[in-house]
């Protein structure tokens, strides 16, 4: 009985990993998203360092990938890494000193500007870093990534 119960406990985490979104960022500047799998296929758009992006299949070398707009193509393996990166998907954001609105506001954020993610914060706020330097707090609803 505790083996059957064990192998139904193991065939439940497997299925639960298999099953988990798989996340990864860009690893270098001007790197193609492609229409497929191959050099020879067309690009489509050209990403930026620490862009995130969410893998749904995978084809030899090449993974199949989504953006935070819902946007799908192909971008060789050898070109992202898993260096947790957010992109701010409203408007604006405001970047503050802590974690919270209480924080001092120290700058703002556009649409599509991207940050590394330095720490999760408690009740919803990231800590981030954008590559200028600036470091600081965002809302995490306000972002797409890890």
């Amino acid at each position: 009985m505790k083996r059957l119960f064990l192998g139904i406990v193991l065939i439940l985490i497997s299925a639960t990993t298999a099953n988990a979104i798989q996340l990864v960022s860009v690893a270098g500047d001007r790197v193609n998203m492609r229409s497929g799998p191959g050099d020879d296929q067309a690009i489509l758009w050209e990403l930026g360092d620490g862009y995130p992006l969410q893998v749904l299949d995978s084809k030899g070398k090449w993974y199949k990938v989504s953006d935070f707009e819902g946007d799908v193509g192909w971008i060789y393996k050898s070109l992202v890494n898993r260096t947790p990166h957010l992109i701010v998907k409203k408007k604006v954001v405001n970047i503050r000193s802590g974690p919270g609105t209480s924080y001092r506001l120290i700058g703002k954020a556009n649409y599509g500007v991207v940050f590394k993610t330095l720490e999760r914060g408690k009740d919803g706020w990231v800590k981030v870093e954008h590559e200028n330097g600036l470091v600081g707090w965002v809302l995490r609803n306000l972002l797409w990534g890890w």
